[in-house]
């Protein structure tokens, strides 16, 4: 089975804060994290997929760009995307689609906007999807902490299903690309 590793929104400007913006719960976790399930993507032949938004630091300059301390690999595609949601408006699910891509790793910024979005588009279009529970990660909100949209979105994305597809979500030092969707089918 085809499998690609999606991270959203891992840029310089969101996962540090800029312009008055507080950074994201955890960041050096979030991007050790992001760093673990690259190699493991690799070692496991799965596509590499970086989506970034154009709302992030006005789509220019340093901000805009992946954080530095994530290691991006050659081979990896890069989409820009101007909505919340990574399949909006972009190439992505042709892309996904023309390399028949079964299985989406997911992990990204910030929780409770691009990869609740993501998680959930995904599965009506076809995918089932791993959410890496530990890899994603928000600056927190004026009603909840960080911490409690992380842990309600982990909850409420584990099984979250669209008919015949849905998502599941592991931690970092699980082998991710090894699905184990059919154990709940």
């Amino acid at each position: 089975m085809k499998q690609a590793l999606l991270v959203i929104d891992a840029q310089q400007a969101l996962i540090d804060g800029s312009d008055g913006e507080k950074s994201v719960f955890q960041k050096e976790t979030l991007i050790e994290n992001i760093n673990t399930v690259i190699t493991q993507a690799r070692q496991a032949d799965a596509l590499l997929v970086f989506v970034r938004d154009k709302d992030v630091a006005k789509g220019e300059g340093d901000g805009f760009q992946i954080h530095a301390d994530i290691q991006v690999p050659l081979e990896a595609h890069i989409f820009d995307k101007k909505a919340t949601n990574s399949f909006y408006g972009t190439p992505l699910l042709s892309f996904l689609t023309a390399h028949d891509v079964k299985h989406l790793v997911i992990m990204g910024c910030a929780t409770e906007y691009c990869i609740d979005t993501a998680v959930r588009t995904a599965t009506v279009n076809g995918f089932d999807v791993t959410l890496v529970g530990d890899g994603h990660s928000t600056p927190g909100s004026s009603t909840l902490s960080a911490e409690q949209i992380i842990s309600h979105h982990n909850r409420i994305l584990h099984g979250h299903y669209n008919v015949d597809h849905f998502s599941v979500v592991r931690n970092t030092g699980e082998d991710l690309f090894q699905p184990i969707h059919n154990q709940y089918r």
